[in-house]
């Protein structure tokens, strides 16, 4: 009897500890559950889904974007870059990682753009230009202010988005098109892992190691052949380091240290030209990231907080320089 006693408290206590522990393996199951379901519910919003708005052609080619309504619109707009390695297609486009915008009540335009090396990139900055006069035009239609846009996309996308910040302005006044002669300015930009400068790719896998294009992107910029002379003056031409002035709209940046495609210094050198001048960009850099990194969507999340400082409320809009 005294040692039955023993041995049966023994396996009492463990038997304990066994259900305990399937009770805490329960429950963190079910909260994991919970936050998974949590997760895809915020990244999967209401909105109203107007696809294949027609902005203009190229080529012979419409060139088209989505209007994404939130429920409780706050009048203002984001213009979204779809463009990766400037190119471009509703393939490539997902929604769920614009919920943070459209959960603040912002108006989105997908802007959509003929791929290179159908267009050239300098055809391709023309065309999503076009595509913020076209919707700054019918601002009154989606119910937004046409003063306070924001811009916003990642890689070729945040290119594309830093020359619209860098060079956006009103169109000639003696055109037959109302849309041409609007203003192509964007009053926010919050980008991903930007080229900002062409001239200078040291550090990139696209580096050519002579100044020339980047190695896989000369059809993109119509150079193969390679012509240097005309090369050392489009790539200045299509590099917003080299656009920025005092008028240049708030800027926030976001970029992995261990980008090898588009390096840090890219960024590095664009908040560090603006500087001077008194604009306002921030850059985020995150460490231990590449191109692309796991944590982005709450990246954006810290975008659309920081559109809400720069276009909500009292933020004063801001107006870029010379149109493209």
């Amino acid at each position: 009897m005294e040692t039955t006693r023993p041995l049966s408290r023994f396996r009492t206590i463990v038997r304990r500890w066994l259900i305990a522990a399937l009770l805490a393996c329960l429950a963190a199951v079910v909260l994991a559950g919970g936050l998974v379901a949590a997760g895809w519910a915020y990244f999967h919003p209401r909105f109203d889904w107007r696809k294949g708005v027609v902005y203009g052609t190229r080529h012979g080619d419409p060139l088209t974007l989505d209007v994404l309504t939130p429920p409780a619109p706050n009048g203002l707009g984001i213009v979204f870059m779809v463009s990766g390695g400037w190119k471009s297609g509703r393939d490539v486009f997902h929604p769920w990682l614009l919920a943070p915008l459209l959960r603040r009540g912002y108006t989105v335009f997908a802007v959509f753009h003929v791929p290179q090396p159908v267009a050239t990139v300098d055809e391709i900055v023309a065309d999503v230009s076009r595509a913020v006069r076209f919707i700054r035009t019918h601002a009154a239609d989606y119910q937004i202010d046409p003063e306070r846009l924001g811009v916003a996309g990642a890689s070729a996308g945040g290119h594309l988005s830093l020359m619209l910040a860098t060079r956006g302005g009103p169109g000639p006044a003696d055109v037959a098109d109302p849309v041409d002669a609007a203003s192509s300015a964007v009053q926010a930009a919050a980008v991903f892992c930007p080229v900002t400068d062409l001239t200078d790719l040291t550090g990139s896998t696209e580096d050519p190691g002579d100044g020339g294009p980047p190695r896989n992107y000369r059809r993109a910029f119509d150079q193969e052949p390679v012509d240097m002379p005309r090369w050392r003056q489009e790539a200045r031409e299509l590099s917003p380091l080299f656009h920025v002035t005092s008028d240049l709209p708030p800027v926030m940046i976001c970029h992995g240290d261990c980008d090898t495609l588009v390096t840090l210094d890219q960024s590095v050198r664009f908040r560090d030209r603006a500087a001077p001048l008194g604009c306002r960009v921030k850059l985020r850099v995150v460490a231990g990231a590449g191109h692309v990194w796991l944590t982005m969507p709450l990246d954006v999340m810290r975008c659309a907080a920081w559109f809400d400082s720069q276009l909500r409320g009292d933020a004063k809009p801001a107006a870029a320089g010379t149109a493209p």
